[in-house]
């Protein structure tokens, strides 16, 4: 009897699964696509959290709903999410919707595979090795090894795993018992991934020695030597190094030369973490950031933010050539990397890495390049240097602007200082009053859908904006719009 009776879901209906796919994607074109990448519609359709609940039907119940009713749940979804393709979301480190991004991304999805084996993922296999080929070559390496990871933090744990598995070999089957108190180095200006790796691979966060930075980010050199002799005269054993190309909040790149060679002088492994700042390698006019890149032992590389290849897209690059991937991470589990299979088993790459189960990150990225080719993501990369460049020299016209800093990246740092608050610097209270505009002005933006920028305090700084110009499809009008909409916003304060 149960048998007879039709299924709330497509099971065993081709046809009707087909048709009721049309219909998702026509909703996906036309919430995530079109109305999400025009100025027109709102960056957010914002909601309280229990407004929100209510409005989603999020409960899950025991008998499944009319595909009707689906259909109007995905186009919800959609309808309430921060669309970050917007051009007026500068919230993040990524932004835009590139469309032959999307494809690779929706065609990954359909086919649903793992990236450990050849047998499984043939096509994704070659094409890993490929595209890491190419980013290690724009680093500067003609050979080495590498693997995309889930996200930049996953990349820089990878990087302290492997630099201590190179030095004690031993802790792969001994575990912490086998090792000395050990040092990690990095500027107070690095990404938190550090620590949290640090704590999770069982370090401890008191492991991770602060280097100090300049005003403008940069790791000091002269500091990092000072901190390596003080955790030698500590009974700590140094043995790596992370530098940042592209900080966070400032935009700031190493001096990754003066740093690598500190590591020589040391034998310290040189990570560089240049999630953010990575893509800059891309351009002729803006690469010399990362001069001295070519000499880190290992480099994480985000091409789903500034190359805009959309979440996730991360890579761990490797100028080892000695199997060090495999060789502290692998298992040899009989069931998945059988030794006598029909082809060469140096194509079952799964071993290399901690999971099992690894998403296929590669093919959105491969279809970006081949349709843009180098040249064209270069002048995405001098683009975004150039519109940032335009918004510094807005700010400077404009009154109530204040400029952090001069960037040097895509990164620019400012204040809105509100009517009330101009020409009273000397007032006592005025870098608090001045900190609680950025908070406001956030709500304020959000709530009305009109554009996303995130802010935050930074040192003895108080709130400030931190805008990203990253997304391809930003134009001159946008950045107009965003200092004119914080003028509006801001008027009453």
């Amino acid at each position: 009897m149960a048998d007879s009776e039709p299924l709330p879901s497509l099971d065993g209906d081709p046809k009707a699964a087909e048709a009721w796919l049309r219909d998702v994607f026509e909703i996906i074109m036309d919430e995530a696509i079109h109305k999400g990448t025009r100025t027109s519609e709102k960056v957010c359709e914002w909601k309280e959290p229990e407004e929100l609940k209510q409005l989603l039907s999020l409960e899950l119940q025991t008998h499944g709903e009319a595909q009707k009713q689906i259909l109007e749940h995905c186009r919800a979804v959609i309808h309430y999410s921060v669309k970050t393709g917007h051009p007026r979301f500068f919230n993040q480190l990524f932004s835009g919707l590139d469309p032959h991004a999307l494809a690779g991304r929706i065609i990954t999805e359909s086919l649903n595979t793992s990236q450990y084996t050849y047998e499984i993922a043939p096509v994704f296999v070659l094409m890993e090795e490929e595209v890491l080929k190419k980013l290690r070559a724009l680093v500067g390496w003609s050979s080495g090894d590498g693997v995309f990871c889930p996200g930049g933090s996953i990349s820089n744990m990878y990087a302290m795993n492997l630099a201590r598995y190179q030095r004690y070999p031993d802790c792969k089957q001994k575990g912490l018992r086998a090792l000395p108190p050990l040092a990690i180095f990095a500027s107070k200006e690095c990404h938190y991934s550090v620590n949290k790796g640090a704590a999770f691979l069982g370090f401890g966060t008191d492991s991770v020695r602060v280097v100090e930075s300049d005003e403008r980010g940069k790791m000091i050199p002269g500091d990092l030597e000072r901190q390596i002799k003080l955790a030698e005269a500590e009974g700590a054993v140094p043995f790596l190094v992370s530098a940042t190309s592209g900080t966070t909040v400032l935009g700031a790149f190493d001096p990754l030369n003066i740093i690598a060679d500190v590591c020589q002088r040391h034998g310290l492994w040189l990570h560089v973490d240049a999630a953010w700042g990575g893509s800059v390698l891309l351009s002729q006019t803006h690469r010399h950031l990362l001069d001295g890149i070519q000499r880190a032992n290992s480099v994480a590389w985000n091409p789903h933010k500034l190359l805009g290849a959309g979440l996730q897209c991360s890579v761990l690059l490797l100028q080892d050539t000695s199997n060090l991937l495999k060789r502290c991470h692998g298992s040899q589990a009989s069931y998945l990397f059988q030794q006598d299979k029909f082809y060469d088993v140096a194509l079952d790459t799964g071993d290399k890495v901690v999971q099992c189960g690894r998403h296929v990150d590669c093919l959105k990225l491969w279809l970006l390049w081949k349709a843009q080719g180098g040249q064209g993501l270069e002048r995405r990369i001098d683009r975004a240097f150039a519109l940032a460049q335009y918004l510094v020299e807005e700010i400077k016209k404009r009154k109530g602007f204040e400029l952090v800093i001069e960037p040097e990246f895509v990164n620019v740092c400012f204040w809105f200082v509100p009517p009330s608050l101009r020409g009273k610097q000397e007032s006592p209270d005025y870098s608090q009053r001045l900190s609680q505009v950025a908070p406001v002005l956030k709500e304020r933006m959000v709530k009305k859908g009109s554009m996303m920028i995130g802010y935050q305090p930074h040192g003895t700084r108080g709130n400030f904006f931190r805008m990203i110009v990253a997304n391809p499809m930003l134009t001159r009008a946008d950045i107009d719009f965003l200092l004119d909409e914080l003028e509006r916003l801001g008027q009453d304060l």
